[in-house]
C-alpha cells in the first residue's frame, strides 16, 4: 500500500501523458469499430447509433481511468513483457466490465415502447469485439514499439570492422547480450550464434539466432563460426563449463569474456550487460557449483539486531559486514584491531553501501585484551556475534606461534566467554579445515578455539554457540592466488611446493552467505562444515592462472616445485575420525556431529596454554599445542597422540616441533 501511494504521488511524465493520449485514441477507435463491424455492410442501426455517439467519450474515460489505475501508463512501451501483457489483459478486461456496468447504470439512451421507454444497452457481439480489438490496439502498438526498439537481427548491419562474436549460453544472460549489440552497433560486434547445452535449443534460432551446438561441441563450433571473441553469458554458469570453454578459446587464441556471477550483477546493479562483461579469472574456472541463496529471507534473523563482527576489516570480516548491513540489523558493531582496515571498511559501508552512520559502531579495539573487549560488550549489547578475527598466515604464524595461539586460541576463548556473561542470543565462530588434523600451529590454535567454543556452550547454555569450518577462500590474503598473481605479475617462476597436492576453495562472498545461513541453524554446540565442491589440483590452478594471464605456461612462466615445508599435507580433510558427517535442512552445510567434550578437561587444557604464552616459551607451547590439539580431551582424560604427531623437525627452535 506505501508503495502504491508513493507511486501515485508523483505527477505524470509528459511521456506517460503522450501514452494515454494513443491508448485514449486505440480505445475510441476500437469501440467505434465494434459497432461497425458487428453489423452488415457497417450499417448501424439507429438506436445503436445513438448509444455510440453517447457513450464513447465515457467509454475512453472510463479506459483510461482503469489504465492508470493498472498503472499502465508508468511502462514504457519499448520495454514491455509478459508481465506487462498479463497487466494489459486484465485492464482491458476491467474497462470492458466498466462499460457494461456504465450504461447499465446511467441507461444514456432510451427508445419508445408500449410499456414506456426502454434502455438501450450494447449487443453480446458490440463488447466481444471491443474487447478483442482494445487488446489488439493496445497490445499490438505496444509489440510494435518494443519491435523497433530491438531492432531485429535481420535489420541489424554490423561494421566491417566488426569482430565477430560467438556467445555460450541461449538463455536469459545470452539474449541480454545480443541485444546489447544489436541495439549498440558502435561496440563493433557481429554475433554468429550461440552455444548452449539446452537440447531443445539445438538448431535453433534465438532472437534471430542459431544456436550452433553444445558446448561439448565447441571445438567444431570454433571450426566452423571462426569467432573473434566469446563471451560466457551464463551468470551462474558452473566453474566446471567455464573452465572447458576457457581452454577450447585459449588453444585457438580466442580472447574470452564473461558476465558477472549473479551475486556481483547483485551488487553492481548498475550499467548496461555488455560494459559489465569483463575478464575471465581463475574463480571462474575452479569447478564449482555456484550457491543460490536468498539472502534477504534467509539472514532475516539478523533484522533489527544488535550484530557485532570481530575482526570487521579482514576478508572475511568486511564480507560479513557487507552482507549483515543488507538485511538491516539496528546496530552493526565493527570490530577491528588494525585502525586503516577498520578504516576502510566504515568509508565503504557509509559511501558506497548507503548504510546509515547511525546504524554503524566502528571500534578500535583486540580481542586479545578481555577488559577492552567487555567495554565494547557493555556498550553496544550485541545481540549476534561473528567472530572472525584470526591470524591466517600459516608459514609466519610458524615463526611465531606465541602470537598465533595467543590471538587464535586464547582471544577465542575470552570472547566466547564475553559473549556467554553478557547473554548474547548466539555465537558463530568463523574457523578453517586447517584445523583438523592440524599439523601446523596456525591449525592447531583454530582446533584450540574450536574446543573453546564448544566449552564455552556446556557453561553458557543460554547463548547458541557454533563454529562454521571451510577452506581457501579465493581473494583473502592468506590465500595460494594473490600470490601466485604476484609471481605471474613480476614474471614468474610461480612455485608450487608438490605437484600432488590440493585445496577446496570458494568465493568469500559464497563462504560469507553460508556462514550468515549456519548462524540461523544454530541450537548450540554445532559444528558447521561447508561443503567445498572437489578439491582443486594447485598445479593446475597455477597452469590455469598463468593461460588467463595470456602468457603459456613453462615457456612464458615458469612453474617450480619447491617441496612441501614442515607440517604442510597434501590434502586437506574437512572432518576429523571422531567426527560424522550429518545433513542440514540448508543447501551446501553439513554438520559435524562428534561426542561433546568435557569442558573440565579443555578449561585445564586452555590453563597449561595460557601459562606458556604468558611466560613467552615458543618451544613449549608447540609442543603442547602439538599433543593437546591432536588428541581429543573425552571425559576428561586425553586421548593418546598419534605417533605422527609426536615427531617433527627442528628448522625452528620451537616452531618446527610441529610436523
Amino acid at each position: 500500500m506505501r508503495r502504491r501511494l508513493r507511486s501515485a504521488a508523483f505527477p505524470l511524465h509528459r511521456h506517460s501523458v503522450l501514452q494515454l493520449a494513443i491508448d485514449g485514441a486505440l480505445i475510441a477507435a476500437a469501440y467505434y469499430l465494434a459497432y461497425r463491424l458487428r453489423f452488415d455492410a457497417g450499417v448501424v442501426p439507429h438506436k445503436y447509433d445513438r448509444l455510440l455517439d453517447a457513450t464513447i467519450a465515457w467509454v475512453v474515460v472510463i479506459g483510461l481511468a482503469l489504465f492508470v489505475l493498472f498503472r499502465m501508463e508508468q511502462r514504457q512501451w519499448r520495454y514491455t513483457g509478459s508481465r506487462d501483457y498479463v497487466t494489459i489483459m486484465q485492464a482491458v478486461a476491467a474497462t470492458t466490465v466498466g462499460v457494461v456496468a456504465f450504461i447499465g447504470l446511467t441507461h444514456p439512451v432510451t427508445v419508445p415502447a408500449a410499456a414506456g421507454d426502454v434502455p438501450v444497452t450494447a449487443p453480446a457481439g458490440v463488447l466481444v469485439l471491443f474487447l478483442l480489438l482494445t487488446l489488439a490496439f493496445v497490445g499490438g502498438i505496444r509489440f510494435l514499439a518494443r519491435l523497433v526498439y530491438e531492432r531485429p537481427l535481420k535489420g541489424f548491419r554490423a561494421r566491417r570492422d566488426a569482430r565477430r562474436l560467438l556467445i555460450v549460453g541461449a538463455g536469459d544472460g545470452g539474449r541480454l547480450v545480443l541485444r546489447e549489440v544489436v541495439r549498440n552497433p558502435q561496440l563493433g560486434l557481429n554475433p554468429v550464434g550461440f552455444v548452449d547445452d539446452d537440447p531443445t535449443k539445438r538448431g535453433m534460432r534465438v532472437d534471430g539466432v542459431r544456436v550452433l551446438g553444445p558446448t561439448d561441441q565447441l571445438v567444431r563450433v570454433l571450426d566452423e563460426a571462426e569467432p573473434d571473441e566469446i563471451i560466457i553469458a551464463i551468470p551462474s554458469a558452473p566453474g566446471t563449463l567455464r573452465a572447458r570453454v576457457v581452454r577450447a578459446a585459449r588453444d585457438r587464441g580466442i580472447p574470452i569474456r564473461t558476465l558477472p556471477t549473479v551475486f556481483e550483477l547483485l551488487q553492481a546493479g548498475q550499467g548496461t550487460v555488455v560494459r559489465q562483461v569483463r575478464d575471465v579469472q581463475v574463480e571462474d574456472v575452479l569447478g564449482r557449483e555456484p550457491v543460490r541463496m536468498e539472502l534477504d529471507r534467509l539472514g532475516a534473523y539478523l533484522s533489527g539486531e544488535v550484530v557485532l563482527v570481530t575482526g570487521a576489516g579482514g576478508s572475511i570480516g568486511s564480507e560479513l559486514c557487507r552482507q549483515i548491513a543488507r538485511v538491516a540489523p539496528r546496530r552493526l558493531v565493527l570490530v577491528d584491531h588494525g585502525e586503516e582496515n577498520l578504516f576502510r571498511i566504515q568509508r565503504e559501508l557509509e559511501d558506497d553501501r548507503h548504510v546509515h552512520p547511525s546504524t554503524l559502531v566502528a571500534v578500535l579495539a583486540d580481542c586479545k585484551e578481555g577488559e577492552r573487549m567487555r567495554e565494547v560488550f557493555a556498550e553496544t549489547r550485541p545481540t549476534f556475534v561473528f567472530h572472525a578475527a584470526a591470524y591466517k598466515h600459516v608459514g609466519l604464524m610458524e615463526l611465531n606461534p606465541v602470537e598465533a595461539v595467543r590471538n587464535n586460541a586464547l582471544a577465542t576463548r575470552s570472547v566466547a566467554r564475553i559473549a556467554g556473561e553478557r547473554g548474547v542470543r548466539a555465537f558463530v565462530l568463523v574457523s578453517t579445515d586447517k584445523a583438523v588434523e592440524p599439523a601446523t600451529v596456525m591449525g592447531a590454535s583454530k582446533a584450540l578455539a574450536e574446543f573453546a567454543v564448544e566449552a564455552a556452550q556446556a557453561r553458557w547454555p543460554r547463548t547458541r554457540y557454533a563454529t562454521v569450518r571451510f577452506g581457501n577462500v579465493l581473494g583473502s590474503s592468506g590465500s595460494v592466488v594473490p600470490i601466485f598473481r604476484r609471481q605471474i605479475a613480476r614474471g614468474g617462476p610461480v612455485t608450487v611446493t608438490d605437484e600432488r597436492m590440493t585445496r577446496y576453495f570458494m568465493t568469500i562472498p559464497e563462504a560469507v552467505q553460508l556462514i550468515i545461513r549456519s548462524g540461523s541453524l544454530a541450537q548450540g554446540g554445532e559444528i558447521f562444515v561447508l561443503e567445498m565442491g572437489e578439491p582443486v589440483s594447485i598445479m593446475q590452478l597455477a597452469r590455469d592462472m598463468i593461460e588467463l594471464s595470456g602468457l603459456t605456461p613453462d615457456r612464458d612462466i615458469a612453474i617450480e616445485v619447491v617441496g612441501r615445508r614442515p607440517g604442510e599435507k597434501l590434502h586437506e580433510d574437512l572432518f576429523n575420525q571422531f567426527e560424522r558427517p550429518q545433513p542440514t535442512p540448508a543447501e551446501r552445510i553439513t554438520l559435524a556431529e562428534r561426542e561433546p567434550m568435557d569442558p573440565g578437561a579443555v578449561e585445564a587444557m586452555f590453563d597449561e596454554i595460557a601459562l606458556l604464552v604468558l611466560e613467552g616459551d615458543a618451544a613449549g607451547l608447540a609442543a603442547k599445542v602439538s599433543e593437546l590439539s591432536a588428541a581429543r580431551p573425552v571425559g576428561g582424560q586425553p586421548a593418546t597422540v598419534p605417533a605422527e604427531l609426536s615427531q617433527g623437525g627442528t628448522a625452528a627452535p620451537g616452531v618446527r616441533s610441529l610436523p
